[in-house]
């Protein structure tokens, strides 16, 4: 069996599909013959699209062999149906949510259906293969294989290095901290859980916040906020604009605010997993946003990793990646008292906490794993290219 692989999320760019992508394809050596078309920032985004049939068609050319194709969202697959040169080839998707959901009229009427002219859409959770499913792609081409994680636990720091971490981020050592991580965008809820849970925690408890920030503001923001609502929506959905920036940015101005939340902006993987492992919980309070969703919440295993407690919303596709009491702790969006409350539970009783600790990450551990991901994907491909009638 040998399968192509096309991605434009790929290392050395940084997230969750890139990592996704990364560990699929390499993963799939071990089992069938692997090739790949992917974007490692070498050339501009728009020449690699351009040029991409093209690529498809000659990698073909010199390996015969090939059978199918495999694209790894939904963006790719929407700009692929130009493609009509290759085929011959069994088509995969792998759709994550927002290339679902994403709230343009004319992608929803006309692109998405057509998402029904390939073989098998692999949702990497539930709600994403029922949003998918809601908006008429065919149950029967739709398979949830979930996103995975590395089964080895991130390395415990020295209290030195810890120390030292400290006074390099200019943290007191003495606080509990709560840790949220990821893009500024409206679902992730940061500003929402900075106005409506931080006000209501012990004052020894304090929320740092990790991942691209700009302190000052930019540009493009005073042309965004010139179009139309819907359009400017649109507009920071597809390129992933930091939609919840301003709000989080206003809201440190206010002294209560910044004696409670720090933003620390990106930080080296080391120091990142260090932070976990002596933080409180790591959070992820995201709010229901129309048109957009989390896919699947890969981070929150990744928090498993490091040796601290997950504090989830009950949302989208989170609950695919924490399972309620089993590997963190999910809670209803937008319930402040709830949120508020559950902290403080952690707060008052550690050796609870440790406990739980042990317990999350030793499930994680056992039932989520990059080689797990991978061999459902073998299976889902064997069983589609041995199907006469190209159905799974």
């Amino acid at each position: 069996m040998e399968i192509l692989f096309v991605s434009h999320k790929y290392p050395p760019s940084t997230g969750g599909m890139q990592k996704q992508s990364y560990e699929l394809i390499t993963g799939m050596k071990a089992h069938c013959k692997v090739h790949y078309i992917v974007y490692e920032g070498q050339e501009s985004i728009i020449k690699f699209f351009f040029l991409l049939e093209r690529r498809i068609r000659s990698l073909c050319r010199q390996h015969p062999n090939i059978t199918a194709i495999h694209y790894n969202d939904g963006l790719m697959a929407a700009f692929c149906l130009l493609h009509t040169k290759y085929n011959h080839l069994r088509k995969v998707v792998t759709l994550h949510g927002l290339d679902v959901v994403f709230p343009n009229p004319v992608f929803q009427r006309h692109v998405l259906p057509k998402f029904n002219r390939y073989d098998l859409l692999i949702a990497v959770s539930e709600a994403t293969a029922t949003a998918a499913a809601n908006r008429g792609l065919e149950k029967s081409k739709i398979m949830v294989i979930p996103n995975g994680v590395s089964t080895t636990p991130a390395p415990l720091a020295s209290d030195t290095q810890i120390q030292q971490l400290y006074r390099d981020l200019g943290i007191q050592p003495e606080c509990n901290y709560l840790v949220a991580l990821g893009r500024p965008v409206k679902r992730k809820g940061f500003s929402w859980f900075i106005k409506h849970v931080v006000p209501h925690l012990d004052p020894a408890i304090k929320l740092i916040i990790v991942g691209p920030f700009r302190k000052e503001k930019r540009k493009i923001d005073h042309f965004l906020n010139l179009l139309p609502s819907k359009v400017k929506e649109q507009l920071m959905l597809f390129f992933g604009y930091p939609s919840d920036e301003g709000d989080i940015r206003a809201l440190l101005q206010h002294e209560h605010v910044a004696h409670s939340v720090r933003h620390l902006g990106k930080l080296p993987l080391e120091q990142l997993q260090m932070l976990l492992s002596r933080s409180l919980a790591f959070i992820m309070p995201n709010i229901p946003v129309e048109g957009d969703m989390e896919g699947f919440g890969l981070v929150c295993l990744e928090a498993n990793q490091c040796a601290t407690v997950v504090l989830a919303s009950a949302i989208d596709g989170i609950p695919d990646a924490i399972q309620h009491h089993k590997n963190g702790i999910l809670l209803p969006p937008q319930a402040p008292a709830i949120w508020s409350q559950q902290i403080h539970t952690l707060y008052h009783d550690p050796a609870e906490r440790k406990s739980l600790i042990d317990k999350f990450q030793t499930f994680t551990t056992a039932t989520y794993g990059w080689d797990k991901m991978v061999l459902n994907y073998f299976k889902a491909f064997a069983q589609l290219l041995h199907s006469p009638s190209g159905n799974v």
